[in-house]
């Protein structure tokens, strides 16, 4: 027998039945072993050596693994293909020498791309040995990763009173969100108009057609900058009479996107499906792992951490063969299409995501699968599928129209799909450049009617329109994903940690998909670009990921790259010892002044103290963080906790304040964002007035982001999504004291993180409560002695129960996977069991309570003769 090492039970499951009676499958659960979080776990005086413990509860998986060893004949290590899969390995392997379990038992390590029973056994066939070069990388980053945490943290600890931590990707990435937002605050909206008119053939068709040119000078996007412009132009259109000057018609090719990678899936779910990147990553994790559709449990995907967008030649043959069969040989190109990946390191490029069988499509296996599953399926199902298809064929045209004068260009441009080729399968979702509301671009997609050079065409109506230019939108999860690819912040496997580490650290909240930073989070910000600019900087970082990535390839020493990180690094940390408190207020005081204080009508910041004459209002720093006080103190003890220009962030920022956001207009009434002792509010009505309407925040909405909109939303909850399709009955959200819910038939059902309160739609809402609905139970089916078996959750484990008879699964059984057969049994056995003996259980647990009065006796005996003890001590020591 063969011991079997992965990472997870339930791909650890699959695969003992793949490879049968002569291996033991184990699970590690992830990391073994991690660096303590103390001093000294990482020693650079001693070559870097890092000091190893197990990690908190991996000690009972590892006593299971060397039980299992003892009597096995070999260890195969099939951890997953990558860099951490790699170091697990290596750990399991150090710690099971550790406890003389190897001596001379053959060790292998084994890879695999896809949990099916194919690629298993193949890789057990082809096994070879760790790669140093792989675990080196990783000893590198966790390193590097210690380093900067450990000696950073006591800096802003120590300095910056409030600070939580900082890391050497987080922080980078912290900076973004913060400058993002620093530059929505300064921006100044411009004001510019569009024109546009509707012009018509003789047969009566209309299109629209937008200014371009005027006077003979092209017109920029802002050119037209007032009203008084809109209308002059408006007028030089209506004076003369219209034709066509220039007609330009050609055809193009749409190329389908690659399959997905790490970073291109978690920005497409962001996008289509709304899932954070720490979502979408779970949810892939379980299609890899394996899903049970019935006839076995196989994983539906390959492995989802990878920087690659190639395919393997078997898996492009099976998509061809899938796409001639399901779209016709008209989709399919003569050529298989072939993707080459940007990863600038080949060791860590695996092959892309895509499905591990083609034939299986979302439809197939929609009653397997949760709906997260199935949508996230679907998607990767559709894009693997379109990147093997033939291109998409349009027809863009262009019209130009002017006058007889030359003083008015204006164009058309419309485009038609003459061949839909992959676009009949997948399009690639676009993040938003500005925020909605901008209309600069012209629709392309209009079809326009067949035209003539020089045909006469009358003016039906001319429309000036006026915009202003809006700030860069906030990040979310897919745009912060694509910016730190882009940058070389970070790699794709880290990403949904990083920004969950944001979020835990408070440092940044999530409102309606997008991240606000929080003051904390811009304290720490202006912080480290002050006083550690260089390991904070975008180039710096991204050279260091390089760097790492030599470390994989095997031409940089991991101890190499640690040397010349730390010898730079170390003098920075020993410089801040001279770094006061008072230098650190006076730059946070500077920089972040603009933010925490208004601008009166000349430009300049409102700090003049409102409780003294001659005070000056500035950040101070306190005990438990930044608060806003006077230069006069201790004579004047005014102070405000930090509130942003008109905004109140909520208690999490340690924020105070009330804000009027307007005037509700179906009741006339004031409405307010409020701080409570039990957080922040909205309110309808003031209280001096009338009994005012109140309603709490969820946890996702910070106060400082509320407007009149939301708050209105919020008081009227909770509200009507939809009549049931099935019942008729209504389906209600609202927001309880245990968050955000649905309300179904008098049943509760929570609402998933990644949904909005106040936007969930009705066919969203039906999905939620049929999946809840199937989390606590379902029909296995009709049991011999007649009635029904069903399966349910229960408040200390799953049980199937039939007549009022219950009997709970077994440790470690999958509720998936449960059959009527195997519920049949365990029923049977449950009622073979003798009933207890009701007056013997009453002895047993009087008999077992006097024991228990009796030790609490003897204990308070004791613990009184240590209290004299002590007492007699004290007093020879005095």
């Amino acid at each position: 027998m063969k011991l079997v090492i992965v990472e997870s039970p339930a791909k650890a499951k699959t695969i003992n039945r793949y490879l049968g009676d002569d291996y033991t499958v184990l699970a590690s659960y992830g990391h073994v072993c991690d660096l303590p979080s103390k001093d000294g776990s990482v020693d650079p005086d001693d070559g870097f050596a890092m000091k190893w413990q197990v990690s908190s509860g991996s000690e009972k998986r590892l006593s299971d693994i060397s039980r299992a060893l003892r009597n096995a004949d070999g260890l195969i290590l099939a951890t997953d293909p990558d860099r951490e899969g790699e170091a697990i390995s290596w750990h399991v392997l150090e710690l099971l020498r550790d406890r003389g379990l190897i001596k001379d038992k053959p060790v292998e390590r084994v890879v695999f791309n896809e949990v099916t029973k194919s690629a298993i056994i193949a890789a057990m066939g082809q096994p070879r040995t760790l790669d140093t070069e792989l675990i080196d990388a990783y000893r590198a980053r966790r390193a590097l990763d210690y380093l900067v945490g450990f000696s950073i943290s006591p800096v802003l600890w120590r300095k910056l009173p409030g600070a939580r931590s900082a890391g050497r990707v987080q922080s980078v990435a912290l900076r973004l969100i913060c400058e993002r937002e620093a530059e929505i605050e300064a921006f100044i909206a411009q004001e510019y108009w569009t024109v546009e008119a509707e012009l018509g053939k003789a047969d009566g068709r209309n299109f629209i057609a937008r200014l371009t040119h005027l006077d003979g000078k092209k017109l920029a996007k802002h050119d037209i900058s007032s009203e008084d412009m809109a209308i002059a132009a408006t007028a030089k259109i209506e004076a003369e009479a219209l034709h066509v000057i220039d007609i330009q018609t050609k055809r193009v090719r749409e190329n389908p996107k690659p399959p997905f990678t790490t970073s291109t899936l978690q920005q497409e779910a962001s996008r289509k499906l709304g899932f954070s990147a720490s979502r979408t990553m779970q949810v892939a994790q379980k299609l890899y792992d394996g899903i049970n559709i019935g006839s076995e449990t196989t994983g539906l995907i390959t492995y989802m951490r990878t920087d690659g967008v190639q395919l393997g030649s078997e898996a492009i043959a099976a998509l061809r063969n899938e796409i001639g069969q399901r779209f016709g040989n008209n989709y399919l190109p003569s050529t298989p299409r072939a993707y080459r990946t940007a990863a600038a390191n080949a060791q860590e490029a695996h092959e892309a995501i895509r499905p591990t069988d083609a034939k299986r499509s979302p439809d197939a296996l929609r009653s397997y699968l949760d709906h997260d599953q199935a949508r996230l399926y679907d998607l990767i199902w559709k894009r693997t599928i379109a990147s093997q298809m033939q291109s998409a064929e349009l027809d863009q045209t262009s019209i130009d129209i002017g006058n007889r004068s030359g003083n008015v260009t204006m164009r058309a441009s419309g485009r038609v799909v003459v061949f839909d080729g992959y676009r009949s399968v997948y399009q690639e979702s676009r993040d938003s450049t500005s925020d909605a509301g901008e209309t600069d671009k012209q629709d392309d997609s209009r079809i326009l009617p067949a035209v003539d050079q020089d045909e006469a065409l009358a003016t039906r109506k001319v429309n000036p329109e006026q915009h202003f230019t809006q700030p860069p939108p906030r990040f979310t999860d897919a745009s912060i994903v694509k910016a730190m690819e882009e940058m070389g912040i970070g790699r794709p496997s880290t990403y949904a940690s990083t920004i969950k580490t944001l979020l835990d650290r408070s440092y940044v909240v999530k409102d309606r998909g997008k991240f606000i930073p929080q003051d904390s989070g811009r304290l720490v910000t202006t912080f480290l670009t002050n006083f550690f600019e260089r390991y904070v900087e975008y180039n710096f970082t991204a050279k260091l990921e390089d760097q790492l990535d030599e470390v994989s390839d095997g031409k940089l020493a991991w101890t190499d790259l640690l040397s010349l990180f730390w010898r730079d690094f170390k003098s920075v940390i020993d410089s801040t010892t001279e770094l006061t408190r008072t230098s650190v207020i006076d730059v946070l005081d500077a920089e972040l002044g603009p933010h925490f204080f208004k601008k009166d009508d000349a430009g300049e910041l409102i700090r003049s103290c409102p409780n003294c004459t001659g005070g000056r209002l500035g950040m101070k720093l306190g005990k438990f963080g930044a608060f806003i006080g006077c230069s006069n103190y201790p004579e004047c003890k005014f102070t405000r906790q930090l509130i942003t220009d008109g905004e109140s962030e909520g208690t999490d920022a340690g924020v105070v304040g009330d804000r009027e956001l307007g005037v509700d207009p179906a009741t006339s009434m004031p409405v307010f964002v409020r701080n409570g002792p039990y957080g922040p509010y909205v309110q309808l009505g003031d209280p001096e007035t009338e009994k005012p309407k109140r309603a709490s925040l969820p946890k996702d909405k910070p106060a400082g982001a509320i407007d009149l909109e939301t708050a209105l939303a919020l008081l009227s909850l909770p509200r009507d999504v939809g009549p049931h399709p099935e019942s008729g009955e209504m389906i209600q959200a609202g927001l309880g004291r245990y968050g955000p819910y649905l309300k179904y038939q008098g049943s509760f059902t929570s609402l998933p993180a990644d949904d909005d309160l106040l936007t969930v739609g009705l066919n969203r809402a039906v999905d939620l409560l049929a999946e809840s609905a199937k989390k606590r139970g379902r029909l296995l089916g009709e049991h011999p002695s007649g009635g029904e078996v069903h399966l349910k959750a229960g408040r200390f484990g799953p049980y199937v129960e039939h007549n009022k008879l219950r009997a709970t699964l077994p440790r470690g059984t999958e509720m998936s996977e449960l059959t009527l057969e195997e519920g049949i049994a365990l029923l049977t056995a449950k009622a073979a069991r003798p009933a207890p003996k009701k007056k013997a259980a009453k002895a047993g647990g009087k008999k077992a309570a006097a024991k228990k009065s009796a030790g609490k006796k003897g204990a308070a005996k004791k613990a009184s003769a240590n209290q004299v003890a002590t007492t007699t001590r004290a007093k020879d020591a005095s």
